[in-house]
Protein backbone atom coordinates (compact mmCIF):
# COMPACT_ATOMS: atom_id res chain seq x y z
CA UNK A 1 0.00 0.00 0.00
CA UNK A 2 1.26 3.38 -1.10
CA UNK A 3 2.15 5.81 2.05
CA UNK A 4 5.32 7.59 0.57
CA UNK A 5 5.33 10.82 2.74
CA UNK A 6 5.95 13.89 0.38
CA UNK A 7 6.52 17.31 2.67
CA UNK A 8 4.21 19.84 1.23
CA UNK A 9 6.68 22.65 0.35
CA UNK A 10 4.78 26.16 0.08
CA UNK A 11 5.69 27.67 -2.93
CA UNK A 12 8.60 30.53 -2.21
CA UNK A 13 7.43 32.50 -5.42
CA UNK A 14 4.26 33.00 -7.66
CA UNK A 15 3.95 30.32 -9.90
CA UNK A 16 2.60 30.78 -13.70
CA UNK A 17 -0.78 29.39 -14.33
CA UNK A 18 0.55 27.44 -16.85
CA UNK A 19 -0.61 23.71 -17.59
CA UNK A 20 0.66 20.72 -15.53
CA UNK A 21 4.23 19.10 -17.19
CA UNK A 22 2.08 16.09 -18.40
CA UNK A 23 4.47 15.73 -21.74
CA UNK A 24 6.88 13.62 -19.83
CA UNK A 25 6.46 10.25 -21.05
CA UNK A 26 7.56 8.31 -18.10
CA UNK A 27 7.49 4.75 -19.75
CA UNK A 28 10.79 6.12 -22.00
CA UNK A 29 12.76 6.50 -19.07
CA UNK A 30 15.44 4.77 -17.56
CA UNK A 31 15.20 3.52 -13.78
CA UNK A 32 17.24 6.38 -12.68
CA UNK A 33 15.53 9.01 -14.88
CA UNK A 34 12.39 7.29 -14.22
CA UNK A 35 12.73 7.94 -10.88
CA UNK A 36 13.78 11.96 -11.36
CA UNK A 37 11.39 12.46 -13.45
CA UNK A 38 8.74 11.43 -10.81
CA UNK A 39 10.01 13.17 -7.85
CA UNK A 40 10.01 16.17 -10.56
CA UNK A 41 6.44 15.59 -11.00
CA UNK A 42 5.08 14.83 -7.69
CA UNK A 43 7.06 18.17 -6.49
CA UNK A 44 5.16 20.09 -9.45
CA UNK A 45 2.21 18.73 -7.67
CA UNK A 46 3.03 19.51 -4.31
CA UNK A 47 3.19 22.86 -5.02
CA UNK A 48 -0.41 22.87 -7.10
CA UNK A 49 -1.84 21.61 -3.50
CA UNK A 50 -0.62 25.04 -1.88
CA UNK A 51 -2.84 28.36 -1.47
CA UNK A 52 -0.09 30.21 -2.88
CA UNK A 53 -0.62 28.66 -6.03
CA UNK A 54 -3.98 28.20 -6.24
CA UNK A 55 -4.20 32.32 -5.08
CA UNK A 56 -1.95 32.76 -7.87
CA UNK A 57 -3.83 30.86 -10.59
CA UNK A 58 -6.73 32.45 -10.02
CA UNK A 59 -5.06 35.57 -10.18
CA UNK A 60 -3.62 35.28 -13.37
CA UNK A 61 -6.78 34.25 -14.61
CA UNK A 62 -8.69 36.95 -13.39
CA UNK A 63 -6.31 39.15 -15.38
CA UNK A 64 -6.58 37.65 -18.74
CA UNK A 65 -10.00 38.14 -18.11
CA UNK A 66 -9.79 41.48 -17.41
CA UNK A 67 -7.53 42.46 -20.28
CA UNK A 68 -9.97 42.24 -23.08
CA UNK A 69 -13.17 41.79 -24.60
CA UNK A 70 -14.02 37.86 -24.55
CA UNK A 71 -16.97 36.90 -27.21
CA UNK A 72 -18.07 33.87 -28.89
CA UNK A 73 -16.16 34.57 -31.31
CA UNK A 74 -12.81 35.20 -29.43
CA UNK A 75 -13.07 32.56 -25.83
CA UNK A 76 -10.89 33.23 -23.40
CA UNK A 77 -9.34 29.56 -22.90
CA UNK A 78 -7.07 28.03 -20.62
CA UNK A 79 -5.19 25.14 -20.21
CA UNK A 80 -6.13 23.53 -16.97
CA UNK A 81 -5.31 26.46 -15.14
CA UNK A 82 -5.36 25.33 -11.81
CA UNK A 83 -3.39 22.13 -12.49
CA UNK A 84 -5.58 19.82 -11.04
CA UNK A 85 -7.05 18.12 -13.96
CA UNK A 86 -4.64 17.45 -17.01
CA UNK A 87 -6.49 17.51 -20.02
CA UNK A 88 -9.11 19.78 -19.19
CA UNK A 89 -10.06 23.66 -20.31
CA UNK A 90 -11.00 26.81 -18.60
CA UNK A 91 -13.70 28.70 -21.18
CA UNK A 92 -15.12 31.99 -20.33
CA UNK A 93 -17.07 34.72 -22.63
CA UNK A 94 -19.97 36.70 -22.82
CA UNK A 95 -22.41 37.05 -25.47
CA UNK A 96 -25.35 39.90 -26.18
CA UNK A 97 -28.04 37.44 -25.97
CA UNK A 98 -28.99 35.19 -23.20
CA UNK A 99 -28.30 31.78 -24.23
CA UNK A 100 -27.77 27.96 -23.08
CA UNK A 101 -24.37 26.46 -23.63
CA UNK A 102 -23.30 23.12 -24.54
CA UNK A 103 -20.50 21.33 -25.96
CA UNK A 104 -19.35 18.23 -27.31
CA UNK A 105 -15.58 17.37 -27.49
CA UNK A 106 -13.72 14.96 -30.59
CA UNK A 107 -10.96 14.08 -32.24
CA UNK A 108 -11.10 13.95 -35.58
CA UNK A 109 -7.73 11.77 -36.40
CA UNK A 110 -8.39 8.85 -34.26
CA UNK A 111 -11.41 6.74 -33.66
CA UNK A 112 -12.41 7.86 -30.07
CA UNK A 113 -15.96 8.39 -29.52
CA UNK A 114 -17.00 12.00 -29.28
CA UNK A 115 -18.33 13.43 -25.69
CA UNK A 116 -21.02 16.10 -25.27
CA UNK A 117 -21.89 17.79 -21.97
CA UNK A 118 -24.03 20.53 -21.21
CA UNK A 119 -21.61 22.10 -18.33
CA UNK A 120 -22.85 23.46 -15.43
CA UNK A 121 -25.33 26.20 -15.31
CA UNK A 122 -25.28 25.67 -19.34
CA UNK A 123 -28.75 24.93 -19.17
CA UNK A 124 -30.36 28.48 -18.16
CA UNK A 125 -30.41 31.35 -20.52
CA UNK A 126 -27.25 33.70 -19.52
CA UNK A 127 -25.12 36.26 -21.10
CA UNK A 128 -21.61 34.93 -18.84
CA UNK A 129 -20.59 32.09 -19.17
CA UNK A 130 -17.76 30.26 -17.67
CA UNK A 131 -16.80 26.71 -17.26
CA UNK A 132 -14.66 23.72 -17.40
CA UNK A 133 -14.82 21.19 -20.57
CA UNK A 134 -14.12 17.66 -19.38
CA UNK A 135 -13.26 14.79 -21.95
CA UNK A 136 -10.46 15.81 -24.66
CA UNK A 137 -8.74 12.68 -25.30
CA UNK A 138 -4.58 13.14 -24.10
CA UNK A 139 -1.86 13.51 -26.69
CA UNK A 140 -4.33 14.30 -29.14
CA UNK A 141 -5.85 16.78 -31.18
CA UNK A 142 -9.04 18.15 -30.17
CA UNK A 143 -11.93 19.96 -31.55
CA UNK A 144 -14.20 21.83 -29.43
CA UNK A 145 -17.35 22.48 -30.51
CA UNK A 146 -19.50 25.22 -28.16
CA UNK A 147 -23.19 25.37 -29.29
CA UNK A 148 -24.92 28.34 -28.33
CA UNK A 149 -29.14 28.37 -28.35
CA UNK A 150 -31.30 31.38 -27.95
CA UNK A 151 -34.83 31.89 -26.80
CA UNK A 152 -36.11 31.46 -29.62
CA UNK A 153 -34.57 28.28 -30.50
CA UNK A 154 -31.94 28.74 -32.85
CA UNK A 155 -28.44 27.95 -32.76
CA UNK A 156 -24.82 28.90 -33.65
CA UNK A 157 -21.47 27.00 -33.19
CA UNK A 158 -17.94 27.85 -32.65
CA UNK A 159 -15.07 25.35 -32.43
CA UNK A 160 -11.72 25.06 -30.33
CA UNK A 161 -8.95 23.64 -31.58
CA UNK A 162 -6.62 22.00 -28.66
CA UNK A 163 -3.98 19.57 -28.89
CA UNK A 164 -4.57 17.95 -25.15
CA UNK A 165 -1.04 17.07 -23.27
CA UNK A 166 -0.24 13.47 -22.61
CA UNK A 167 -1.56 11.97 -19.23
CA UNK A 168 0.63 12.28 -15.86
CA UNK A 169 0.59 8.70 -15.36
CA UNK A 170 0.79 7.04 -18.47
CA UNK A 171 -3.17 5.20 -18.31
CA UNK A 172 -4.69 3.78 -21.03
CA UNK A 173 -6.67 6.01 -22.60
CA UNK A 174 -9.11 3.06 -23.91
CA UNK A 175 -9.70 0.18 -21.21
CA UNK A 176 -10.40 -3.16 -22.34
CA UNK A 177 -14.32 -3.71 -22.27
CA UNK A 178 -17.05 -6.51 -22.98
CA UNK A 179 -20.79 -5.31 -24.00
CA UNK A 180 -23.28 -8.06 -23.29
CA UNK A 181 -26.28 -5.71 -23.62
CA UNK A 182 -27.91 -5.31 -27.33
CA UNK A 183 -29.44 -1.97 -28.58
CA UNK A 184 -27.61 0.68 -26.14
CA UNK A 185 -24.39 0.80 -27.43
CA UNK A 186 -24.71 5.14 -28.18
CA UNK A 187 -27.96 4.87 -25.25
CA UNK A 188 -24.87 4.38 -22.50
CA UNK A 189 -21.73 5.21 -24.15
CA UNK A 190 -20.15 8.85 -24.26
CA UNK A 191 -23.03 11.06 -23.12
CA UNK A 192 -22.65 12.94 -20.02
CA UNK A 193 -26.16 11.90 -18.52
CA UNK A 194 -25.09 8.31 -17.86
CA UNK A 195 -21.95 9.78 -15.61
CA UNK A 196 -18.14 9.03 -15.21
CA UNK A 197 -16.45 6.27 -13.47
CA UNK A 198 -13.87 7.58 -10.76
CA UNK A 199 -11.34 5.16 -10.55
CA UNK A 200 -9.98 5.79 -6.61
CA UNK A 201 -6.61 4.54 -6.85
CA UNK A 202 -4.42 2.57 -9.09
CA UNK A 203 -2.19 1.54 -6.38
CA UNK A 204 1.79 1.27 -6.99
CA UNK A 205 4.94 3.42 -6.27
CA UNK A 206 4.21 6.08 -8.96
CA UNK A 207 2.49 9.25 -8.95
CA UNK A 208 -1.35 8.59 -7.56
CA UNK A 209 -3.93 9.90 -9.42
CA UNK A 210 -7.88 10.23 -10.19
CA UNK A 211 -8.92 8.41 -13.38
CA UNK A 212 -12.25 9.84 -15.24
CA UNK A 213 -13.20 7.25 -17.53
CA UNK A 214 -16.77 7.36 -19.92
CA UNK A 215 -18.72 4.39 -20.71
CA UNK A 216 -17.18 3.86 -23.78
CA UNK A 217 -14.11 2.96 -21.24
CA UNK A 218 -12.38 6.14 -22.94
CA UNK A 219 -10.65 8.69 -20.58
CA UNK A 220 -12.02 11.80 -20.17
CA UNK A 221 -10.41 13.40 -17.05
CA UNK A 222 -6.89 12.80 -14.82
CA UNK A 223 -6.85 14.53 -10.95
CA UNK A 224 -3.27 14.63 -9.77
CA UNK A 225 -3.22 14.19 -5.80
CA UNK A 226 0.09 14.08 -3.59
CA UNK A 227 0.01 10.70 -3.01
CA UNK A 228 -1.89 7.33 -1.15
CA UNK A 229 -5.30 7.89 -2.96
CA UNK A 230 -8.91 9.57 -3.19
CA UNK A 231 -11.15 7.64 -1.37
CA UNK A 232 -14.22 8.77 -2.89
CA UNK A 233 -15.51 12.28 -3.62
CA UNK A 234 -18.35 13.88 -1.69
CA UNK A 235 -19.91 17.27 -2.71
CA UNK A 236 -21.28 19.78 -0.63
CA UNK A 237 -22.51 23.61 -1.62
CA UNK A 238 -21.27 23.44 -4.71
CA UNK A 239 -17.85 21.71 -4.21
CA UNK A 240 -16.16 18.07 -4.38
CA UNK A 241 -14.37 17.34 -1.29
CA UNK A 242 -11.76 14.29 -1.85
CA UNK A 243 -8.82 12.86 0.28
CA UNK A 244 -4.97 14.01 -1.91
CA UNK A 245 -3.04 12.12 1.03
CA UNK A 246 -2.83 10.45 3.96
CA UNK A 247 -3.08 13.38 6.11
CA UNK A 248 -4.71 16.10 3.53
CA UNK A 249 -8.48 16.57 2.31
CA UNK A 250 -9.37 19.42 -0.51
CA UNK A 251 -12.46 20.53 -1.84
CA UNK A 252 -12.30 21.87 -5.22
CA UNK A 253 -14.56 24.48 -7.25
CA UNK A 254 -16.55 23.31 -10.83
CA UNK A 255 -13.84 25.15 -12.20
CA UNK A 256 -10.72 23.29 -10.78
CA UNK A 257 -9.75 25.70 -8.54
CA UNK A 258 -9.12 23.93 -4.89
CA UNK A 259 -10.46 26.53 -2.40
CA UNK A 260 -10.31 24.66 0.82
CA UNK A 261 -7.24 23.09 2.87
CA UNK A 262 -7.45 20.63 5.59
CA UNK A 263 -4.81 18.84 7.17
CA UNK A 264 -5.49 15.82 9.89
CA UNK A 265 -2.45 16.61 11.85
CA UNK A 266 0.54 14.72 13.02
CA UNK A 267 -1.63 13.00 15.30
CA UNK A 268 -3.83 10.79 13.08
CA UNK A 269 -3.80 9.57 9.27
CA UNK A 270 -6.92 8.86 7.35
CA UNK A 271 -7.72 5.90 5.35
CA UNK A 272 -10.46 3.99 3.08
CA UNK A 273 -13.44 6.60 3.99
CA UNK A 274 -14.99 9.72 5.13
CA UNK A 275 -18.53 11.07 4.95
CA UNK A 276 -20.49 14.24 5.78
CA UNK A 277 -22.66 14.73 9.28
CA UNK A 278 -25.73 16.59 9.47
CA UNK A 279 -23.52 19.50 11.48
CA UNK A 280 -21.34 19.38 7.61
CA UNK A 281 -18.44 18.28 9.52
CA UNK A 282 -16.62 15.34 7.67
CA UNK A 283 -16.71 12.28 9.80
CA UNK A 284 -13.46 10.12 8.63
CA UNK A 285 -11.62 6.90 9.49
CA UNK A 286 -9.01 7.38 10.62
CA UNK A 287 -5.31 5.95 12.92
CA UNK A 288 -4.07 7.29 15.86
CA UNK A 289 -0.22 7.62 14.93
CA UNK A 290 0.47 7.68 19.13
CA UNK A 291 -1.17 4.61 19.51
CA UNK A 292 -0.35 0.49 18.82
CA UNK A 293 -3.54 0.03 16.89
CA UNK A 294 -4.52 0.83 13.74
CA UNK A 295 -7.70 1.68 11.35
CA UNK A 296 -9.78 1.79 14.59
CA UNK A 297 -11.20 5.49 15.11
CA UNK A 298 -13.14 8.03 13.22
CA UNK A 299 -11.72 11.46 13.40
CA UNK A 300 -14.30 14.48 12.93
CA UNK A 301 -12.85 17.13 10.50
CA UNK A 302 -14.69 21.03 11.28
CA UNK A 303 -15.01 22.58 7.65
CA UNK A 304 -15.39 25.66 9.30
CA UNK A 305 -12.35 25.60 12.14
CA UNK A 306 -10.42 23.37 10.36
CA UNK A 307 -10.02 20.99 13.58
CA UNK A 308 -9.57 17.57 14.01
CA UNK A 309 -11.05 15.82 16.90
CA UNK A 310 -11.50 12.37 18.09
CA UNK A 311 -14.81 11.18 17.58
CA UNK A 312 -15.34 7.35 17.97
CA UNK A 313 -13.08 4.84 19.50
CA UNK A 314 -13.66 1.75 18.62
CA UNK A 315 -11.22 0.35 21.28
CA UNK A 316 -13.34 2.21 23.66
CA UNK A 317 -16.37 1.49 22.25
CA UNK A 318 -15.38 -2.44 22.39
CA UNK A 319 -12.83 -2.96 24.98
CA UNK A 320 -13.29 -6.25 26.30
CA UNK A 321 -13.32 -7.88 22.41
CA UNK A 322 -9.81 -5.65 21.44
CA UNK A 323 -8.58 -6.86 24.90
CA UNK A 324 -8.78 -10.50 24.07
CA UNK A 325 -7.69 -10.17 20.13
CA UNK A 326 -3.54 -11.19 19.55
CA UNK A 327 -1.00 -7.98 18.74
CA UNK A 328 2.41 -7.48 19.34
CA UNK A 329 2.78 -5.43 22.23
CA UNK A 330 5.59 -3.60 21.20
CA UNK A 331 3.73 -2.16 18.06
CA UNK A 332 3.39 0.75 16.64
CA UNK A 333 0.87 2.59 14.45
CA UNK A 334 3.69 3.60 12.00
CA UNK A 335 1.34 2.48 8.82
CA UNK A 336 -1.82 1.67 7.82
CA UNK A 337 -0.83 -1.32 5.54
CA UNK A 338 -2.48 -4.44 6.00
CA UNK A 339 1.20 -6.22 6.71
CA UNK A 340 2.48 -3.96 9.30
CA UNK A 341 2.97 -5.56 12.73
CA UNK A 342 0.75 -2.79 14.32
CA UNK A 343 -2.98 -3.95 16.06
CA UNK A 344 -5.37 -4.09 13.60
CA UNK A 345 -8.14 -5.76 15.52
CA UNK A 346 -11.01 -4.11 13.80
CA UNK A 347 -9.97 -3.05 10.31
CA UNK A 348 -12.57 -0.68 9.66
CA UNK A 349 -13.32 0.12 5.70
CA UNK A 350 -16.57 1.79 5.33
CA UNK A 351 -18.72 4.69 6.96
CA UNK A 352 -22.08 5.81 6.56
CA UNK A 353 -24.05 8.72 8.24
CA UNK A 354 -27.52 8.71 9.41
CA UNK A 355 -29.14 11.63 10.28
CA UNK A 356 -32.62 10.05 11.62
CA UNK A 357 -30.70 9.71 15.01
CA UNK A 358 -27.15 11.27 14.34
CA UNK A 359 -25.56 7.55 13.97
CA UNK A 360 -23.15 5.63 11.55
CA UNK A 361 -22.66 1.98 10.07
CA UNK A 362 -19.49 1.31 9.65
CA UNK A 363 -17.80 -1.84 8.36
CA UNK A 364 -15.37 -3.87 10.19
CA UNK A 365 -12.83 -6.56 7.67
CA UNK A 366 -11.02 -7.87 10.41
CA UNK A 367 -14.23 -9.57 12.30
CA UNK A 368 -16.46 -9.27 8.75
CA UNK A 369 -19.20 -7.46 10.67
CA UNK A 370 -21.53 -4.08 9.95
CA UNK A 371 -21.88 -2.43 13.41
CA UNK A 372 -24.04 0.60 13.97
CA UNK A 373 -22.68 3.17 16.79
CA UNK A 374 -25.77 5.70 17.79
CA UNK A 375 -25.53 9.51 19.18
CA UNK A 376 -22.13 10.01 17.20
CA UNK A 377 -22.11 13.25 17.75
CA UNK A 378 -22.45 13.63 21.33
CA UNK A 379 -21.74 9.79 23.44
CA UNK A 380 -21.44 7.43 20.85
CA UNK A 381 -22.96 3.94 22.19
CA UNK A 382 -23.20 0.34 20.27
CA UNK A 383 -26.71 0.04 18.90
CA UNK A 384 -25.79 -3.67 17.36
CA UNK A 385 -23.89 -5.73 14.73
CA UNK A 386 -24.51 -7.94 12.07
CA UNK A 387 -21.94 -10.69 11.56
CA UNK A 388 -21.48 -14.27 11.86
CA UNK A 389 -23.03 -15.23 14.86
CA UNK A 390 -20.60 -17.91 15.80
CA UNK A 391 -17.81 -15.43 16.07
CA UNK A 392 -19.45 -13.24 18.67
CA UNK A 393 -21.12 -15.59 20.19
CA UNK A 394 -18.41 -16.39 23.37
CA UNK A 395 -17.32 -12.60 23.30
CA UNK A 396 -19.54 -9.59 25.49
CA UNK A 397 -20.97 -8.26 22.02
CA UNK A 398 -23.23 -11.10 21.44
CA UNK A 399 -26.00 -9.82 22.50
CA UNK A 400 -25.96 -6.68 19.71
CA UNK A 401 -25.93 -8.82 17.04
CA UNK A 402 -28.71 -8.85 14.83
CA UNK A 403 -30.81 -12.22 14.34
CA UNK A 404 -30.38 -13.43 10.67
CA UNK A 405 -33.75 -14.15 8.77
CA UNK A 406 -33.23 -17.07 6.49
CA UNK A 407 -30.48 -19.43 5.44
CA UNK A 408 -27.78 -17.65 3.76
CA UNK A 409 -23.79 -17.18 4.18
CA UNK A 410 -22.86 -14.31 6.08
CA UNK A 411 -20.50 -11.98 4.59
CA UNK A 412 -16.48 -12.45 4.47
CA UNK A 413 -14.67 -9.09 4.92
CA UNK A 414 -16.88 -7.07 3.30
CA UNK A 415 -16.64 -3.52 2.06
CA UNK A 416 -18.34 -0.43 0.55
CA UNK A 417 -21.83 -1.33 2.93
CA UNK A 418 -24.13 1.15 1.84
CA UNK A 419 -27.08 2.78 3.60
CA UNK A 420 -30.25 3.03 1.80
CA UNK A 421 -33.49 4.65 3.31
CA UNK A 422 -36.54 3.83 1.36
CA UNK A 423 -39.87 6.56 2.33
CA UNK A 424 -41.74 3.08 1.24
CA UNK A 425 -40.11 1.19 4.49
CA UNK A 426 -41.97 0.81 7.71
CA UNK A 427 -40.05 2.82 10.49
CA UNK A 428 -36.91 1.56 11.65
CA UNK A 429 -36.45 -1.05 8.37
CA UNK A 430 -33.88 0.51 5.57
CA UNK A 431 -31.75 -1.48 3.38
CA UNK A 432 -27.72 -1.79 3.29
CA UNK A 433 -26.13 -2.95 0.69
CA UNK A 434 -21.88 -4.08 0.38
CA UNK A 435 -19.22 -5.75 -1.82
CA UNK A 436 -18.79 -9.19 -0.12
CA UNK A 437 -15.53 -9.73 -0.36
CA UNK A 438 -16.41 -13.52 0.60
CA UNK A 439 -12.94 -13.68 1.67
CA UNK A 440 -12.66 -14.81 5.94
CA UNK A 441 -9.36 -13.90 7.43
CA UNK A 442 -8.50 -12.89 11.14
CA UNK A 443 -4.78 -12.33 11.77
CA UNK A 444 -6.06 -11.26 15.31
CA UNK A 445 -8.40 -13.87 16.20
CA UNK A 446 -8.59 -17.79 15.48
CA UNK A 447 -11.84 -17.93 14.52
CA UNK A 448 -12.50 -20.50 11.26
CA UNK A 449 -13.89 -18.88 9.25
CA UNK A 450 -14.26 -22.21 6.96
CA UNK A 451 -16.98 -22.91 8.78
CA UNK A 452 -18.70 -20.64 6.87
CA UNK A 453 -20.12 -22.40 3.69
CA UNK A 454 -18.51 -20.94 0.40
CA UNK A 455 -16.09 -18.75 2.22
CA UNK A 456 -12.77 -18.20 0.63
CA UNK A 457 -9.73 -18.93 3.42
CA UNK A 458 -7.16 -18.03 1.07
CA UNK A 459 -7.73 -14.37 -0.01
CA UNK A 460 -4.59 -14.48 -2.83
CA UNK A 461 -6.21 -17.41 -3.99
CA UNK A 462 -6.25 -17.52 -7.56
CA UNK A 463 -8.61 -20.79 -8.02
CA UNK A 464 -11.06 -19.76 -10.65
CA UNK A 465 -14.05 -20.96 -8.68
CA UNK A 466 -14.11 -18.76 -6.33
CA UNK A 467 -16.55 -15.83 -6.19
CA UNK A 468 -17.38 -12.64 -4.78
CA UNK A 469 -20.81 -11.37 -3.93
CA UNK A 470 -22.93 -7.94 -4.15
CA UNK A 471 -25.12 -8.27 -1.34
CA UNK A 472 -27.87 -6.27 0.22
CA UNK A 473 -30.16 -7.31 3.40
CA UNK A 474 -33.13 -5.37 4.62
CA UNK A 475 -32.90 -4.59 8.20
CA UNK A 476 -35.57 -3.81 10.93
CA UNK A 477 -34.21 -2.46 13.92
CA UNK A 478 -37.44 -2.73 16.13
CA UNK A 479 -37.66 -6.06 15.58
CA UNK A 480 -33.70 -6.87 15.41
CA UNK A 481 -33.40 -8.68 12.40
CA UNK A 482 -32.16 -8.48 8.96
CA UNK A 483 -32.61 -10.46 5.49
CA UNK A 484 -30.92 -11.45 2.33
CA UNK A 485 -32.91 -9.00 -0.50
CA UNK A 486 -30.32 -9.69 -3.13
CA UNK A 487 -27.12 -11.66 -3.66
CA UNK A 488 -25.37 -12.73 -6.80
CA UNK A 489 -22.16 -13.71 -7.72
CA UNK A 490 -19.44 -11.33 -9.40
CA UNK A 491 -15.44 -11.57 -10.10
CA UNK A 492 -13.83 -12.76 -6.88
CA UNK A 493 -11.43 -10.08 -5.13
CA UNK A 494 -10.24 -11.06 -1.10
CA UNK A 495 -9.50 -7.46 -0.42
CA UNK A 496 -10.60 -4.02 -1.01
CA UNK A 497 -13.17 -3.42 -3.74
CA UNK A 498 -16.62 -1.48 -3.79
CA UNK A 499 -20.20 -1.95 -4.96
CA UNK A 500 -22.72 0.90 -5.50
CA UNK A 501 -26.53 0.80 -6.69
CA UNK A 502 -26.68 3.80 -9.69
CA UNK A 503 -28.70 6.32 -10.53
CA UNK A 504 -30.20 4.87 -13.47
CA UNK A 505 -30.75 1.58 -11.54
CA UNK A 506 -27.93 -0.10 -12.35
CA UNK A 507 -25.76 -2.00 -10.03
CA UNK A 508 -22.13 -1.46 -10.47
CA UNK A 509 -19.14 -3.82 -8.27
CA UNK A 510 -15.54 -3.29 -8.69
CA UNK A 511 -13.29 -6.22 -7.96
CA UNK A 512 -10.21 -4.33 -7.02
CA UNK A 513 -7.47 -7.64 -7.04
CA UNK A 514 -8.60 -8.39 -10.87
CA UNK A 515 -8.89 -4.71 -12.05
CA UNK A 516 -12.07 -5.23 -13.03
CA UNK A 517 -15.53 -3.43 -12.66
CA UNK A 518 -18.77 -4.86 -13.99
CA UNK A 519 -22.40 -2.94 -14.44
CA UNK A 520 -25.51 -5.06 -13.86
CA UNK A 521 -29.21 -5.38 -13.62
CA UNK A 522 -30.74 -5.10 -10.50
CA UNK A 523 -31.17 -9.13 -11.33
CA UNK A 524 -27.45 -9.69 -11.53
CA UNK A 525 -27.31 -9.82 -15.34
CA UNK A 526 -23.97 -8.36 -16.54
CA UNK A 527 -24.38 -5.78 -19.22
CA UNK A 528 -21.09 -4.62 -19.73
CA UNK A 529 -17.70 -4.36 -17.94
CA UNK A 530 -14.33 -3.03 -17.86
CA UNK A 531 -10.61 -4.23 -17.61
CA UNK A 532 -7.98 -1.56 -16.41
CA UNK A 533 -4.04 -2.61 -16.46
CA UNK A 534 -3.36 -2.88 -12.48
CA UNK A 535 0.01 -0.97 -11.30
CA UNK A 536 1.25 -3.45 -9.23
CA UNK A 537 -1.18 -4.31 -6.55
CA UNK A 538 -4.92 -3.40 -7.21
CA UNK A 539 -7.28 -1.03 -8.25
CA UNK A 540 -9.06 0.02 -4.95
CA UNK A 541 -12.34 1.52 -5.71
CA UNK A 542 -14.18 2.74 -8.30
CA UNK A 543 -17.31 4.63 -8.02
CA UNK A 544 -19.83 6.29 -11.02
CA UNK A 545 -20.82 9.66 -10.91
CA UNK A 546 -23.00 11.86 -12.67
CA UNK A 547 -20.60 15.07 -11.45
CA UNK A 548 -24.55 17.12 -11.36
CA UNK A 549 -24.24 20.86 -10.59
CA UNK A 550 -20.74 20.35 -10.16
CA UNK A 551 -19.01 19.76 -14.38
CA UNK A 552 -22.38 19.18 -15.69
CA UNK A 553 -26.03 20.36 -15.85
Amino acid sequence: MNLRARTIQTAASAIAVVALAATVSLAAFSSVEHAAAESDVSAKIAKIYTEDYQQQAQTDLDSQKSSGEWTSDHMLVANNPYGTNTTSLYVYFTTDDAVKVSYTVSAPKTDYPDFSATPSGGDSYATVHEFQVIGLIPGEENDITVTLTKQDGSTTTHTIHRKAPSTIGGEQIRLDRTVTETGTETQYAGTMGNGLYAVLGNDSNEQDLIYLYDDYGVLRGEIPILYYRAQRLVFKDGLMYFSASTHDIVAMNRLGRIEKFYNLGERYILHHDYVFDDNGNLLVLATDMKGNSVQDKVVRVNLATGKTTLAVDMGTLMASYKAGTKHDADAKATSTDSGSDAWDWIHLNTIQYVSDDDSIIVSSRETSSIIKIDDVSTKPTLKYIIGESTFWQSTDYAKYNLTKIGDFPSSGGQHTVTYVKDDSLPDGQYYLYMFNNNGGVSSTTDYDWSQIPGMVTNLASQDSSNKSYFQKYLVDEKAGTYKLVTRFAVPYSGYISSAEEYSDGTIITESGIKGVWGVYTADGTLLRDYTMTINSAFIYRVFKYDFKDFWFA
